[in-house]
């Protein structure tokens, strides 16, 4: 149970490549992430990543119309069909070449792909049980170039393709009498987009070079002829038969032609250009990258390269908005159901930004770090998780949400560690910049910056546990530096290293800091006597990072020949070690001529965390894997592979033969130049574009790991991203001092005896926990003091761990915190005396109550707003009631005076 980690979620990316896609109620938005897809809850603030991924970077998603399938196509046409219901595969297919687009039909029975020049349609998987879910259908000929968008009509009879041969065909999904294919010119540059009318197969054009061509066609959709069924069924028979001879059914190819002669046009469906617009007349833009189109509120949407987006109401092509959301390419657009929101990619900085346009607000806005994570660290309760990266950034991500809530931007060079305090309340970051910033998370500002005498280049931090000492090393001038939080004063400085400060620990029970330096030593420096030099640790080799066990009794140090060596630190004893460096398994880069197992000989981990209980240590670096180490056995436990994407560098074991050539390997070459995310490449002369610009893979290599808290997931900082692995606990069939008598039946027996606290015993004992919560919530809310206090101590540190897993699905919110208040004042000083070993579970108690916390205090302060409102409006009008009732009654006695007058 304690090793059954598995991948829960991807932070810290939002956004690489691909079409992004709303789903069919229009809440939800589906988002590629390198070989993986987020799905973003709009309503609920929440965001799911799916625990499956493609071998390469995904670069377009299909969306079936009911919502419950999604085709993911990678860089190399390899496909999966994934249910979004059950989370999971359900078939592989391979298209061969590389796929620009796909599309579902609107009646969801068939799907278009388009490769190289062809359009392939496929009748789509269905609700039956089938042998293969992907049957070819029609192959369409037309375009002479690469083809790049689909769009169907309302009724699935027709669909539209745009090519790179400045074209678009129009194509029947059958075979009509009037309509085979059509072929429409007019532009003079790439298609970006095509889309028909609602209800009509009136269609809109629009190219690279921002122009609009709006086509009408002269037949309506029910003016489309079926073929005559002699024809047909002709052509179904000579198809069975051709298919008698094949391994498997080709489909029907339909060629067409650009120029087809009168004679093959008669009696046919025409098409006529009724107007021409350009976009950004009065100002000289980059080329238009992306479009959107709502059928129904007859909204187009068109972004750039500049990062401007438009908004036009077609067919008149009035212009709504014109707005800049970034200064980097927009890559895909999507507009929900209902037309309200507006989804926007950019693949340059790695930015999600969902608009309502109406209200002009933003319902989300995401943003990665735009280089790679260099290090992260949890919150003390686990709810938070703090990442700096070397774009200079430090960031806030909530773990239940996944959303980042705050960045803080005031460092102007890269992010070496971060850190909270003891409190939780308080950010600590290093950067390259020489400075040490402090930011407070109530207010989200920087308000205490730590620097140097001397500029220095800071690569390690550290803060004590009552978050007053402040220490960084630096690995220009071999010093440590220690500042006073309170005053902001450098306290100190501690020379004695002879090499770079690689890391920093402080020893979370005593002041004590251990710093690890390329000098092959780690020194141990006792804070509170004068900061004197407490023991000098050496090693053979230079070390690269230390850290503390949570208990502060050992420590560990990971050095550059592979090795992690454990240390008795109070008597300078290495008390065991762990050969590292064979189960790094180092990859094989592209440009290597020596292989993976070779490479892997000079590696080293560069990462350590112990566990929140001690027991097992995580090690990570320069890998696709991270390690799990029993600490006490000494021996590996179990490797995680971080990653399956082939799309970036290192991931390969042996040599691809079928890449070298006699000149060198092929990624020597760069392919993407003058592609749609390259740069196109300008005539001589011609000033115009980064031509310094290349494709690179990005090598895969784990940063930063540490351990939550709570004890219940780990994180890794990573090349793709921060990934989550959290506790597989609803599929782990794991009891407890299981008997022959324990039995769902003999428990509900049991408890329909009224006996709760054997009940209790008997369902922990089995660990089933939906049978624990049947349990307990059957148990009065008077009798809880009696079964807690009868409860024995083993038992109890159970049901607190039940409780805090349950505080987080549960609605029975006073029940369950009347059950921890009970167990705390019952057991308290006998759980005290085990303080160290339970903390992680009181941790993951007191993080579920905080976060319900926040949230019914966020409710009562809006209730309270709103009663006061109310009673100042209700006083207010009695008082404007009294004042009528008063100037009546004078009126009253003027007019008895007048009487008696």
């Amino acid at each position: 149970m304690k090793f059954a980690y598995r991948f829960s979620g991807l932070l810290g990316t939002v956004y690489r490549r691909g079409n992004l896609s709303f789903t069919r109620d229009g809440s939800a938005l589906i988002s590629p992430v390198g070989n993986r897809i987020s799905v973003f809850d709009l309503k609920n603030n929440k965001c799911e990543t799916l625990p499956l991924a493609t071998r390469l970077n995904i670069v377009c998603v299909g969306l079936s119309p009911d919502g419950s399938l999604a085709i993911l196509i990678d860089e190399e046409g390899a496909a999966l069909l994934v249910s979004l219901i059950g989370k999971c595969v359900i078939h592989q297919f391979y298209f061969h070449k590389p796929v620009h687009s796909v599309s579902f039909s609107p009646d969801g029975k068939k799907f278009v792909i388009t490769k190289d020049n062809v359009a392939l349609m496929y009748h789509a998987p269905g609700k039956k049980r089938e042998f293969n879910a992907f049957v070819l259908d029609k192959t369409y000929y037309g375009p002479y170039d690469e083809t790049t968008c689909i769009d169907w009509t309302d009724d699935s009879k027709c669909f539209a393709v745009g090519s790179k041969d400045m074209s678009t065909w129009v194509f029947g999904a059958e075979r009509w009498a009037n309509l085979i294919y059509y072929s429409l010119g007019g532009h003079k540059d790439i298609i970006v987009a095509c889309f028909f009318e609602e209800n009509s197969l009136d269609l809109y054009t629009i190219s690279q070079d921002a122009a609009l061509c709006v086509w009408q066609c002269d037949t309506e959709l029910d003016g489309l002829k079926p073929m005559p069924p002699k024809d047909a069924a002709r052509e179904k028979n000579a198809e069975e038969n051709d298919e008698e001879f094949l391994e498997e059914p080709k489909g029907e190819e339909i060629h067409g032609k650009a120029n087809p002669n009168e004679q093959e046009t008669r009696h046919k469906v025409k098409y006529s250009r009724v107007a021409k617009y350009f976009f950004n007349k009065e100002g000289d833009f980059n080329n238009l990258t992306s479009a959107a189109y709502h059928k129904k509120t007859h909204l187009l949407v068109t972004g750039f390269a500049s990062g401007i987006f438009h908004l036009h109401e077609l067919p008149e092509f009035n212009l709504i908005h014109s707005l800049s959301i970034s200064d980097q390419r927009i890559a895909s657009i999507s507009i929900n159901c209902t037309g309200d929101w507006i989804a926007f990619g950019c693949s340059g900085l790695g930015q999600l930004l969902v608009w309502e346009w109406q209200s002009e607000s933003y319902v989300l806005k995401q943003q990665g770090h735009f280089n790679s994570m260099v290090s992260l660290a949890y919150s003390p309760d686990g709810q938070y998780i703090v990442t700096g990266g070397e774009d200079g950034k430090v960031k806030v991500w909530n773990t239940s949400s996944s959303f980042c809530f705050v960045t803080f931007t005031e460092h102007t060079s890269g992010v070496t560690a971060v850190t909270f305090t003891s409190n939780g309340y308080v950010i600590l970051s290093a950067s390259l910049d020489g400075t040490v910033r402090a930011f407070d998370l109530h207010r989200y500002r920087n308000f205490r910056t730590f620097t140097s005498p001397r500029p220095s280049q800071f690569s390690c931090l550290a803060v004590d546990s009552s978050g007053e000492i402040v220490s960084a090393g630096s690995q220009d001038s071999f010093e440590i530096f220690i500042w006073s939080m309170q005053s902001g004063r450098l306290l100190d400085v501690l020379a004695g290293h002879e090499g770079p400060i690689s890391s920093l620990s402080f020893n979370p029970m005593k002041c004590v800091l251990a710093s690890a330096s390329w000098d092959k030593t780690v020194k141990l420096w006792d804070m509170l006597d004068s900061w004197r030099t407490k023991e000098t640790l050496i090693l053979n080799s230079d070390v690269l990072v230390v850290a503390f066990r949570p208990d502060g009794k050992e420590l560990a140090v990971a050095a550059l020949n592979g090795q992690i060596t454990f240390w008795d630190h109070e008597n300078a004893v290495q008390t065991g070690s762990i050969e590292g460096r064979h189960d790094l398994q180092m990859g094989r880069k592209e440009l290597d001529k020596i292989t993976a197992k070779q490479a892997a000989k000079g590696k080293s981990f560069t990462t350590l965390c112990y566990s929140a209980d001690g027991q097992s240590i995580l090690a990570g670096g320069l890998s696709k894997f991270v390690c799990i180490y029993n600490v006490k056995e000494q021996i590996l436990m179990k490797k995680f592979e971080i990653s399956c994407n082939f799309s970036l560098d290192a991931m390969e074991e042996y040599l691809d033969r079928r890449k070298m050539t006699e000149f060198g390997s092929m990624a020597l070459i760069d392919e993407g130049a003058g592609g749609e995310d390259g740069v196109a490449i300008p005539l001589p002369g011609v000033k115009r574009g980064d031509m310094s610009y290349r494709h690179f893979k990005p090598e895969i290599r784990v940063t930063c790991l540490r351990f939550c808290p709570t004890g219940r997931s780990w994180a890794a900082t990573t090349t793709e991203g921060l990934l989550i692995y959290s506790l597989d606990s609803g599929l782990i069939f794991d009891p407890f001092e299981l008997d022959i008598d324990v039995t769902p039946s003999n428990i509900r027996k049991t408890l329909h005896q009224k006996e709760y606290t054997m009940a209790i015993i008997m369902a922990l004992k089995l660990n089933e926990k939906k049978l624990i919560q049947e349990v307990i919530e059957a148990v009065p809310s008077n009798e809880v003091d009696v079964v807690c206090s009868s409860l024995p101590d083993l038992y109890v540190e159970k049901v607190l761990e039940f409780l805090a897993s349950a505080f987080e699905i549960s609605c029975h919110l006073e029940f369950y915190l009347t059950w921890a208040h009970k167990l705390l004042m019952l057991h308290g000083q006998k759980l005290k005396t085990r303080s160290v070993k339970l903390l992680p579970m009181i941790q993951f108690l007191q993080k579920s109550i905080q976060r319900h916390f926040e949230d019914v205090s966020k409710l009562c302060e809006w209730n309270i707003y709103n009663i006061k409102y109310a009673l100042a409006i209700s006083q207010q009008r009695g008082m404007k009631r009294l004042a009528e009732e008063a100037s009546v009654d004078e009126e009253d006695l003027d007019s008895d005076s007048d009487y008696l007058m």
